[in-house]
């Protein structure tokens, strides 16, 4: 009868606890935010009592006499018999509490985290470390604290529990990115190359806008996979006792001979480079720590470091050249590599200015290896400070053989990078802008070719706003361009034509700029564009009518005498040019508002526009329901002083009423055929 007793006990026990789960859930139904789920709960609950009530009649009906009496089983048959009332009263009471506990244990989570995060910052790991498993005491699914810890372990060199981690961010929260971006490059420190491609895939399909981000994690992935293939077969032609393979090793256990005569070294050095056939020897230089060579030889490094360099110190100088291009072409590992190198990096600029036309020379073909893609050129920008780079690479216009294309080939590749485009404000007033102008005044002295595409690359330069800017508001250089302008009219080769053209592609990104600058720069047009239909061309592929549309709606009488005037020359014979302005000038609204001007230049200009758009299917429609009648009219009826005036407003009458017949009823009432007849004298131009 005892274990009968026990049996029943833990039978109520277990009832009574299944019970409580039941009625905790339920206070966190009542609570939702949702009314459809707490409606649901207030029925499930009615429900319950109701079959509780009948439950106890039932009980009050039958009567049982148990052998035993069992005391705790009568306390949790009292504890079932609490009005279910009060029952969820304390269980609400119960769930306040622990959420103002929770809110407390994450105020110091947080405080926690904070101060792990400065300790981060400062390089501390450890501390870091500490901060934040003290923060998951207080708070066990914060995911932040996980990611964060998961970040210091990775400086720690910790992988695997730095993957530990981020799977508890994980269960915090699944679609937690910051968590597989962690865990993909603990695996890839572990070389678990497919586990780490997983991760960033995930990345992908969690937030597919984050297509960039994992592109460039997963080339990391492969060039690091693609480097250890490459040391492991390396290491199997060494084994195999292959004759190229071993010759690297022995050639530079040769150059680590120290106190050396330099001779011997670029000797040395030579040979090397010669036997740097592929990918393998590239390989073995690399893991038998050829980018030591400066590090590890005094005379090496003396010879190249050198100020002003000896005849045997500029051999050795540019032997290391060479042989850097050999056991870099195509191995961006050892292009990484190579900038890591204190005394490369740090003479890079300085072989650029040498002024040794045989270092320059190499030194720009080393760099082209980096230039020529986006991966190269971002180990530049890591790695290197181009503050000076634009105004040195600048000073190759100068050069008259092929240092002058590579240079400008290398501009034009940084320029796409946003960050060079960021450091090349440094130097831009005070460096680059001074040599810039000077080469556009001694236009005949340099390398058209070179020069023409240093133009381009300076209009480039202009996308960035502080660049724009401050070439706009130099004077010097807009005085430059209109030299050079001059020069180029009076010249027909084809070279001064591409100087021309890229003179007037910068001047139509200084467009960009406003008041006095965009005076100027339509000013400088105006007065370029009539002696040159290429010209014409060239800015109106540039999108020229658009851009002075937009300043004409809120320009000056200058601005808008030198921007009608523009207008006027490209519209006269380039069709895409009279689309363009139809399109941008909507109703033509902004050729309406200057022909109310009381310059007669601007009106007369605005008119021939007129007359010249009216050409483009569907403009004179357009015009339907204006003013425009009664504005040509008057004009043209006008006792202007300039003829223009009169003849433009006259054409451009006759035009509209010939592309819209329906503008000639307005003519009709405004009494205007008389002063049409009387400007006939015009219409041979319609």
């Amino acid at each position: 009868m005892a274990v009968m007793a026990g049996e029943e006990q833990e039978q109520d026990f277990q009832r009574f606890l299944r019970r409580v789960d039941e009625i905790t859930n339920l206070v966190q139904g009542l609570n939702s935010p949702d009314p459809a789920v707490k409606e649901k709960i207030i029925a499930e609950t009615e429900k319950r009592l109701h079959d509780q009530e009948t439950s106890k009649e039932e009980e009050t009906k039958t009567i049982v006499n148990r052998t035993v009496i069992n005391t705790q089983a009568s306390d949790m048959a009292n504890a079932e018999a609490v009005n279910a009332d009060d029952f969820l009263a304390i269980l609400e009471k119960d769930a306040k509490e622990r959420a103002k506990r929770r809110k407390r244990n994450e105020h110091l989570a947080n405080a926690l985290k904070e101060k792990g995060n400065d300790a981060f910052r400062k390089g501390d790991y450890d501390i870091a470390i500490q901060r934040y498993t003290e923060g998951l005491e207080k708070l066990k699914d914060k995911q932040e604290l996980y990611t964060n810890r998961a970040q210091a372990y990775l400086k720690m060199h910790e992988y695997e529990k730095a993957i530990g981690d981020c799977e508890w961010a994980l269960k915090c929260n699944e679609k937690c990115i910051k968590a597989y971006f962690l865990m993909g490059k603990a695996h890839l420190a572990l070389k678990h190359y497919g586990e780490s491609k997983q991760c960033y895939e995930k990345i992908l399909q969690i937030d597919p806008q984050k297509e960039s981000l994992f592109e460039d994690c997963m080339k990391e992935v492969n060039l690091e996979e693609k480097r250890m293939k490459d040391e492991e077969r390396a290491m199997k032609e060494v084994q195999s006792g292959k004759l190229a393979a071993l010759s690297i090793k022995e050639l530079l256990q040769k150059l680590d001979r120290p106190d050396q005569n330099i001779l011997y070294y670029t000797g040395g050095i030579r040979l090397l480079t010669g036997a740097v056939k592929d990918c393998t020897e590239q390989t073995l230089f690399r893991t038998n720590n050829g980018f030591s060579i400066l590090n590890d030889n005094k005379v090496v490094r003396r010879g190249f470091c050198a100020e002003r360099k000896n005849t045997a110190e500029v051999d050795l100088s540019v032997s290391l050249l060479f042989l850097w291009q050999a056991v870099c072409a195509g191995n961006e590992e050892n292009l990484r590599l190579l900038l890591t190198q204190p005394d490369v990096n740090a003479q890079l600029p300085k072989l650029l200015s040498s002024g040794v036309s045989e270092i320059q020379k190499e030194t720009l073909a080393l760099i082209s290896l980096y230039s020529e893609n986006e991966n190269g050129r971002r180990l530049l920008l890591r790695h290197q400070d181009l503050t000076e780079w634009l105004q040195i690479l600048m000073t190759f216009v100068n050069s008259t053989d092929a240092r002058a294309s590579s240079a400008m080939n290398i501009l034009s590749g940084l320029t796409e990078e946003e960050r060079f485009r960021t450091q090349c404000r440094v130097m831009l007033s005070t460096g680059v802008l001074p040599l810039f102008t000077q080469l556009l005044t001694s236009a005949k002295l340099v390398n058209q070719a070179a020069l023409a595409c240093c133009i381009g690359i300076m209009g480039n330069l202009c996308a960035d706003v502080v660049i724009r800017m401050q070439m706009a508001e130099c004077k010097e250089c807009w005085q430059a361009c209109l030299k050079l302008v001059d020069e180029c009219f009076d010249v027909s080769t084809p070279k001064y034509r591409e100087c021309l053209f890229a003179v007037l592609g910068l001047m139509m990104n200084l467009l960009l700029e406003s008041n006095v600058i965009i005076q100027r720069a339509i000013g400088v047009l105006s007065r370029i564009l009539p002696a040159s239909s290429s010209a014409v061309e060239e800015v109106v592929k540039g999108g020229v009518v658009k851009k002075i549309i937009k300043f004409l709606k809120a320009a000056g009488q200058i601005t808008s005498n030198y921007g009608i005037k523009t207008l006027s020359i490209c519209t006269r014979s380039n069709r895409q040019a009279q689309e363009d302005l139809v399109k941008s000038d909507k109703r033509f609204s902004v050729l309406l508002k200057l022909l109310d001007s009381e310059n007669e230049m601007i009106v007369g200009n605005a008119a021939f526009c007129l007359g010249q758009c009216l050409v483009v299917p569907g403009a004179a429609t357009s015009l339907l329901n204006s003013n425009v009648v009664m504005i040509l009219l008057k004009h043209a009826g006008g006792d202007a002083t300039r003829t223009l005036v009169q003849e433009n407003a006259a054409i451009a009458l006759g035009k509209l009423c010939v592309a819209e017949p329906r503008h000639i009823f307005q003519l009709r009432e405004l009494n205007g055929l008389a002063i049409l007849n009387s400007s006939m004298k015009y219409m041979h131009n319609i």
